[in-house]
Parts: C-alpha cells; sequence; structure tokens
C-alpha cells in the first residue's frame, strides 16, 4: 500500500492504432536502436546467409514484436480477488467487466486493486503472496489478514470479480471521497493503465474530492460504480469509446478516465 500514489490527474488515451511516443533517457525512441559496434566474427566462420551487412555507423531500425504478455499464465493467484478477510460480515462485492472500444470483452486482462485499511492506513499488510517454504509454491492469503491488495484477471467474457471491504478515503487526506485504485493490464497497452473506483453512497465527498471535483460530470461518472445489488457495485472498465457513444453491448461507450501520476 506505501505504493499507492495521493496525485493524480486525468488524461484521455491515444485514438485507436496510435500510442504515444517515448523517448529514453539517451534520446532515442524504442523502435531506434542506438549506434553500436557490431560483434567481431570468429575467424573461419562463415558470414550466415541473410545476415546483415557489418558496416559502420547507425543500424537500422528493427520491427518491435508483441508476443504476450501471457498474464494469465503466472500472475494471478490463489484468491487473488478475496481482499476481505474469509467471512467478514462486511464484505462487498465489486465487479464488472473490461470492454475495448467497439464493446467487446477483452478475455485475458488483468487488474490490480489497492486499497486503504479500515483505519484509513496505506500501510496495507503481507500476506498476498504467502508460499509455501518447502516447494515454493504460492499458497495465496492466510484468510485471515487485510491485505489491501488484489489480482484478478478477466475472464473468457471479460469478467472480473473482487470481494473486499468497503472503501475508505486514505488518512490524512480529509478533502478525498472514498475509492479503490485500480490498475490495468491487457495486450495492445504499450502501457498499464490507472484508474479508480469510487461508490455511489458518497455523493458529498464527491463533491470535494480533489480528481472528481475537477472533472466534467459526465466523466466523472465514468469512475463510480452503480449499486447492484445488496453490498454489490458493477464497476466496468472501457479502455476506449467515444464521448457520449453506445458501445457494441447497447450500453454507453464512453471511455473510462484514466490517471498519470506526476
Amino acid at each position: 500500500m506505501s505504493g499507492t500514489p495521493h496525485e493524480a490527474t486525468p488524461y484521455e488515451t491515444a485514438p485507436h492504432g496510435t500510442a504515444p511516443r517515448e523517448t529514453a533517457s539517451d534520446g532515442t525512441t524504442p523502435h531506434e536502436a542506438a549506434p553500436h559496434e557490431p560483434a567481431p566474427r570468429h575467424a573461419g566462420v562463415p558470414q550466415q546467409p541473410g545476415a546483415a551487412p557489418e558496416t559502420p555507423g547507425k543500424l537500422a531500425p528493427t520491427p518491435s514484436q508483441t508476443i504476450g504478455p501471457f498474464y494469465g499464465y503466472a500472475l494471478p493467484f490463489p484468491g487473488g480477488g478475496d481482499v476481505a478477510p474469509a467471512g467478514h460480515p462486511g464484505t462487498v462485492t465489486l465487479h464488472g467487466r473490461v470492454l475495448d472500444g467497439a464493446g467487446e470483452p477483452v478475455p485475458d486482462a488483468l487488474l490490480e486493486f489497492w486499497q486503504a485499511g479500515p483505519d484509513g492506513s496505506l500501510r496495507g499488510a503481507p500476506g498476498s503472496l504467502r508460499r509455501d517454504p518447502a516447494t515454493g509454491a504460492v499458497l495465496g492469503r492466510d484468510g485471515v489478514d487485510f491485505t489491501g491488495f488484489g489480482r484478478v484477471p478477466t475472464d473468457a467474457d471479460g469478467r472480473y470479480v473482487l470481494r473486499t471491504l468497503p472503501a475508505t478515503a486514505p488518512a490524512g487526506r480529509p478533502d478525498a471521497a472514498p475509492y479503490i485504485a485500480v490498475c490495468v493490464f491487457a495486450r495492445g497497452l504499450l502501457h498499464h493503465l490507472f484508474t479508480r473506483v469510487y461508490f455511489p453512497e458518497h455523493p458529498a465527498a464527491h463533491a470535494a474530492d480533489p480528481l472528481l471535483s475537477q472533472l466534467p460530470a459526465h466523466r466523472a461518472r465514468t469512475l463510480v460504480a452503480r449499486a447492484d445489488g445488496e453490498r454489490r457495485y458493477r464497476f466496468d472498465i472501457r479502455l476506449q469509446g467515444a464521448d457520449g457513444g453506445t458501445g457494441a453491448d447497447g450500453e454507453a461507450g464512453e471511455e473510462t478516465v484514466f490517471l498519470e501520476f506526476r
């Protein structure tokens, strides 16, 4: 929980088919190789057919390839979505779907959640990723401690489920409304995305919240979960979408507000 950022500003994701340009510390971009000397060949080893000519100077850019990442094969762990201690009477369920710009489900996304403890503390607690000391296998949670961290993959329909305690505002921030921080990993994203889930029981706090209060009302709504039963909330995450548009699923297709931290 110590890594939960405290200041965020909203931004819109890049249009479909484009990506933000990055610049490395050496001034190059990710698809530009810095000049370097080719590795020498050993004497007696012939040049392999099709090999690039060994010429001095800047090398031609190499094409990028995306193989993976395969989030569902290594990162999920047992009980990753069960943040609330087992049997806790205050448990709430947060569920929803991750959708692309056409309203289609994203079946292999991975979501990470962080939230303040019941007392507002951001320290969290160890125990989400306990391992067997003999085999090294991940055992998951002990079912007792509230760690404030969850990790949930989406299923074939793009759905996720998180069972946790009610959100609280971070201690020392009386102007903040209760929220859960979310990080989205998915195919096609060069960088993971940050967003938040606020809850409908706190309209007065929303009006004073440093983030929600600076957003237009129709954009702020993309960050507020809706009640979906007793102690249950739905929060869909749309990776893209036109303002005021409608997705293929017939629901409002407005892109979720995502954040950058400075």
